[in-house]
């Protein structure tokens, strides 16, 4: 299993598979929007436009089951995304990263990277799974380790090239 044996619903509504992605370094993330940590999406942004023609992709999947901080629909979502942060790397409809309802790509990463104490469960917003170009989990950063924090890791994988 690699995270290419999953699809999601992009932001737009379509199902896609992450085959799509193959070959790429991915960062993964359960995004929101009215976290104290959204303004990670700035830095998300800069990861992308920095990195993307060396075959990097952010991906991001709205969640709404910390604090209720993701309310709105994909639309209002999107909206904001590119409002506020001028998001152009992939987003992708509203999911559950915790409980019996936790989008299968979720249940599968947490599985690969545990986070603090062996724990499988996403704690918050902003939880970062970096994903080699092969599709498997290579490391778990908590939601207050800022992406910036992350790109010595994402380049000795783009390294790899």
């Amino acid at each position: 299993m690699t995270v290419y044996s999953y699809s999601a619903k992009t932001i737009q509504g379509e199902e896609i598979s992450l085959e799509k992605f193959s070959g790429k370094v991915l960062l993964i993330v359960n995004t929101a929007s009215k976290c104290g940590f959204t303004p990670q999406y700035k830095e998300l942004q800069q990861l992308y436009d920095e990195y993307y023609e060396r075959g990097f992709e952010v991906l991001g999947f709205p969640c709404n089951q910390f604090g209720g901080q993701e309310p709105g629909t994909e639309e209002d979502i999107a909206e904001f995304c590119e409002m506020n942060y001028g998001v152009t790397f992939p987003m992708f409809a509203k999911v559950d990263v915790n409980g019996e309802n936790a989008h299968p790509l979720f249940k599968y990463l947490k599985k690969e990277a545990k986070g603090v104490l062996s724990s499988e469960t996403i704690k918050w917003n902003f939880t970062k799974f970096l994903v080699d170009r092969n599709g498997k989990v290579v490391k778990r950063f908590a939601s207050n380790v800022s992406p910036m924090k992350i790109k010595e890791d994402i380049e000795k994988l783009l390294g790899a090239n």
